[in-house]
């Protein structure tokens, strides 16, 4: 059984509930998921492959 999982969208569900329990955090948590997602972009890694 291969399971596919994908590193953005684990990361934007992430910072979406961070930013409904802690909404002062916006702007720290846009900025972490911005650069984030630009590493992931620059490196390659999208998607994990587990199994």
């Amino acid at each position: 059984m291969n399971i596919h999982l994908s590193l953005t969208p684990l990361i934007s569900l992430l910072a979406g509930i961070l930013i409904l329990i802690m909404p002062r955090l916006l702007n720290t948590i846009v900025a972490v998921y911005l650069i984030a997602i630009g590493l992931i972009g620059l490196f390659g890694a999208g998607g994990l492959r587990l199994g």
